[in-house]
């Protein structure tokens, strides 16, 4: 099982407090960058094996990369295309347990093996993705997706 970082460990209870935290982080700011640039450093803190944390807004017709934590990354990417793509297409939650098995995945680090991709909605439109990748595969469960939606959920408040 993968525990997480400064927590005691079980995903259902330090997921609940992280996403009490980040409500309070972003209370008072207005400004988006601020807002996902915090939450994306938040998580990256919180969350054991990952490599890469971040968002893809949703900007003329494609993903443009925003605020992350890790490697430097792909810049844009097109609906459908690839993990982060397919999420918005479909406008569901990719949990991706290899992504060398994931049709046209987009290989933006090499040491990344397993993903989930979570949208983000606005006013009922696209507004983009958090993104979360691991150098393990199989590091994503339904609990993390359970949680990782009420993240994005939190964070829909603040954008």
């Amino acid at each position: 099982m993968f525990e997480t970082k400064n927590y005691d460990g079980s995903k259902e209870k330090d997921y609940p407090v992280v996403i009490k935290q980040l409500d309070a982080l972003l209370a008072d700011e207005p400004d988006v960058i601020a807002n996902l640039a915090n939450a994306s450093a938040l998580l990256n803190q919180f969350l054991n094996d990952v490599n890469w944390v971040g968002f893809y807004i949703w900007k003329e017709d494609e993903l443009v990369l925003g605020p992350f934590q890790g490697l430097p990354a792909c810049v844009r990417i097109k609906s459908g295309k690839g993990v982060c793509g397919t999420a918005i297409s479909d406008q569901k939650t990719q949990l991706v347990e290899d992504v060398h098995q994931f049709p046209g995945h987009i290989a933006c680090d090499a040491a990344s093996q397993s993903e989930i991709v979570v949208p983000i909605m606005k006013d009922g439109e696209v507004y983009g993705v958090l993104d979360i990748d691991s150098p393990n595969k199989g590091r994503f469960d339904e609990i993390d997706q359970k949680y990782l939606e009420q993240f994005v959920e939190t964070l829909e408040k603040y954008i």
